[in-house]
């Protein structure tokens, strides 16, 4: 039987797994010994395990992380207040499925970025959309596309990821515009959508950052009172890398 023209047929179909696995087979003498059915159930699995490696590396590049981080790699020795079984619970990404938030706050250099990256990347594993923000780069957008015309569409695409990451949030005090923006995103995934917020402030401290009152309890409304909190402390794990590796390069 010539099985070039099958194959042709199978890329054509957009089979692309089916036909690898179809080679492979042929490649292997043993495989002659497995009946029709299980030779095609290896198949079928092979197509489907390809086409979710797909899936998973398209997630992962539309989330355009900070960082590659995963949790595996989160250092739980540095003393920065770092609870292991609070991070553990939200790699098994029940919070996203119950559509709670997590707040990530701390100093400089303490690690918020490196991990609120380490669990959009779990999300996109688990088979969640997630995508990573600057704060200062989204109002930024924000304001841009107000003026061009893209507004309600970005509102509708930020409202569609499972998991929003918004990294660097607190630099600076929001004005009317940016307020609106905010309350307009926490609005839209309210009960519905996950988001990560990350932070050099205290989240005390954020009412006064959005500035009017009655925004600021809206916002922190649909932020805090469903979401986990993490405080990182101590000194800046960058300090703690480049002492490494000026002294050992080795143990980095």
């Amino acid at each position: 039987m010539l099985i070039h023209p099958t194959l042709d047929k199978l890329r054509a179909l957009k089979l692309e797994g089916f036909v690898r696995g179809l080679e492979e087979q042929r490649g292997h003498a043993d495989v002659e010994s497995l009946g029709f059915e299980e030779r095609l159930g290896l198949l079928v699995d092979r197509e489907m395990s390809d086409r979710e490696q797909h899936r998973l590396v398209r997630r992962l590049r539309n989330a355009r992380l900070r960082q590659s981080s995963c949790l595996e790699d989160v250092d739980f020795r540095h003393p920065r207040g770092l609870d292991r079984s609070l991070v553990l619970a939200l790699g098994t990404c029940g919070w996203i499925r119950e559509h709670l938030n997590v707040l990530i706050v701390g100093a400089t250099g303490t690690g918020k970025s490196y991990l609120a990256c380490a669990l959009a990347h779990r999300a996109c594993m688990e088979g969640y959309t997630a995508l990573y923000l600057r704060v200062p780069r989204l109002l930024a957008d924000l304001a841009a596309a107000r003026g061009d015309g893209r507004y309600g569409k970005l509102l509708h695409s930020l409202a569609k990821v499972d998991l929003l990451v918004l990294d660097d949030w607190g630099l600076a005090r929001l004005d009317a515009a940016e307020r609106q923006d905010l309350l307009e995103i926490m609005e839209d995934r309210y009960q519905l959508r996950s988001t990560i917020m990350a932070s050099q402030l205290p989240v005390e401290a954020w009412h006064e950052i959005i500035g009017n009152p009655t925004v600021a309890d809206a916002v922190l409304d649909r932020l805090v009172n469903n979401a986990y909190s993490i405080s990182l402390t101590g000194g800046s794990m960058r300090r703690k890398l480049t002492s490494l590796t000026q002294t050992d390069p080795a143990k980095v």
